[in-house]
């Protein structure tokens, strides 16, 4: 058959249209994989179990190293002279620069190798993160924030295609936790180097110049690792030709693709009017607010139950466990059992159960309680993690990954932008108000959670209805095709 006359395992557009249109597929439509194997599927070495078990601990042992990586900033309010409100604006500046260069940097990740952009993204927020040691005044800091937020944008969206490009669905939740679970170690060894700086004296250099200098050049160094090491998608990696073969014939299942750097206007515009997208990006973006007390004001709010500074730096630790358990764990079972967005849920409802704690408990005493509702605030970084793999699973055609990728970390940023606005100094120091937006913010993410598990459960229902009997168009899992083109794609729950 001809590249010209292959159909689509498609229609037109029309979710309920019973009898799928099929369009031709051009060249710039296959996706790249499709084109490294020649499009015939028969030409493929057998791969036995016991080689796909090694295939994937090699492709483990090579991605998901260079995937773990955390930056910590502490101290930062005091020794710069700035007050409460200033602080407060200094996360805002950088989230509003991060939100900015989500939707650019979203089209350069379409059309630039992936793992190099990701590279060199890092290598600069490194270089931002070590020169804020010297930054000493509100101009400098806040231009640095604004550099920064500027090059994470391509973290995260990044790292969710690196994960879809690699992993079939069901190892998908495991590896986005390991990532994720920076966030969680991030915040021990943030607590445990505070408590030690805490104890440091020297005249020369303050403690927080010594922590951004030395986590900023632990990040450059990554970031070269990752433009020399990490491959940009399987065909190009350093496996031999069978593996990679095997890497790419793996993820058929998937129905999502590898990478096409062709940009599909009608992808980005099947996007924004596609449910999913913004039923997740809500949940995100209300998950995300009370990340202001998880990420900058635990230690601020632990020190009004009566425990010293060092202290209250230390009872980071404890909580940065809890969340590391609770993220391995948690996409560990995710990915068995196909339940990503029931646990999610679970999650929020505890994280909500926790604000309650911190809310409405009087001000004096209980701090057993407080501090129980302080560690389970923190479930909500699980289920963001969750949330994250149902970006690498359930939305397929590259341009359309890369455009929600971009609206989710853009949720993401709207939520940490709102979050320490609501930490105001006039609130000090219960801050109440914040407590109960976090019940608020928390039970609605949980509801919407919820939603979208119940338009996946209905979506699929319906596409077993209607399409059940579609034939199977061979090698359509590499057309490039969105999950709404594509009636073979069933969502994952």
């Amino acid at each position: 058959m001809e590249l010209d006359q292959l159909p689509k395992a498609g229609y037109s557009h029309d979710d309920h249209d019973p009898e799928p249109a099929k369009p031709t597929v051009k060249a710039s439509d296959l996706d790249a994989a499709l084109q490294f194997i020649n499009y015939d599927a028969n030409d493929m070495p057998p791969m036995s179990e016991d080689d796909e078990r090694r295939l994937v601990r090699k492709i483990d042992l090579s991605i998901v190293p260079l995937m773990f990586n955390y930056a910590n900033i502490m101290g930062l309010q005091q020794d710069t002279n700035i007050n409460g409100n200033q602080f407060s604006q200094l996360a805002l500046v950088f989230y509003v620069s991060y939100l900015v260069f989500e939707f650019p940097t979203g089209y350069l990740m379409q059309i630039l190798p992936t793992a190099k952009y990701l590279g060199a993204n890092i290598i600069c927020w490194g270089i931002m993160v070590a020169c804020t040691a010297v930054a000493r005044s509100w101009g400098p800091l806040v231009a640095l924030r604004v550099l920064l937020g500027c090059f994470e944008a391509a973290v995260a969206p990044a790292l969710i295609l690196i994960t879809a490009m690699w992993y079939k669905k069901s190892e998908q939740p495991l590896r986005v936790g390991i990532w994720y679970l920076g966030t969680s170690i991030g915040q021990m060894v943030g607590s445990a180097t505070s408590f030690g700086f805490q104890h440091y004296k020297g005249s020369t250099f303050k403690s927080w110049q010594i922590m951004f200098l030395v986590f900023g050049l632990i990040t450059i160094a990554l970031g070269v690792l990752i433009v020399l090491i990490m491959p940009d998608n399987p065909m190009v990696s350093r496996l031999s030709e069978t593996e990679k073969k095997w890497a790419i014939s793996r993820l058929r299942e998937n129905m999502t693709g590898i990478e096409n750097r062709s940009f599909k206007r009608y992808q980005v515009i099947e996007c924004l009017r596609d449910p999913q997208t913004w039923i997740l990006s809500m949940a995100v973006l209300a998950s995300d607010i009370p990340n202001g007390f998880t990420s900058t004001y635990s230690s601020t709010v632990i020190k009004t139950f009566g425990f010293t500074s060092e202290v209250s730096a230390l009872m980071g630790i404890p909580s940065g466990a809890f969340t590391s358990i609770l993220i391995i764990a948690s996409s560990s079972l995710a990915g068995k059992y196909n339940i990503r967005g029931w646990l999610s849920v679970g999650f929020l409802v505890f994280s909500t159960i926790g604000s309650c704690l911190l809310s409405f408990l009087p001000a004096n005493g209980y701090v057993a309680g407080k501090m129980a509702g302080t560690y389970l605030t923190s479930c909500n970084s699980p289920s963001l993690a969750l949330m994250y793999s149902y970006a690498s699973a359930n939305f397929s055609g590259h341009t359309k990954k890369v455009t929600l990728n971009a609206i989710l970390l853009a949720s993401f940023c709207i939520g940490n932008i709102i979050g320490p606005l609501t930490f105001r100094d006039k609130d000090k120091p219960e801050y109440i108000p914040a407590k109960i937006a976090m019940v608020i913010t928390n039970a609605f993410s949980a509801l919407c959670m919820f939603a979208l598990i119940m338009y996946y459960k209905r979506e699929n229902r319906r596409r077993d209805r209607v399409y059940g009997g579609l034939e199977h168009v061979e090698n359509s899992e590499f057309f490039n095709l969105t999950d709404r083109e594509n009636m073979e794609f069933r969502y994952s729950l």
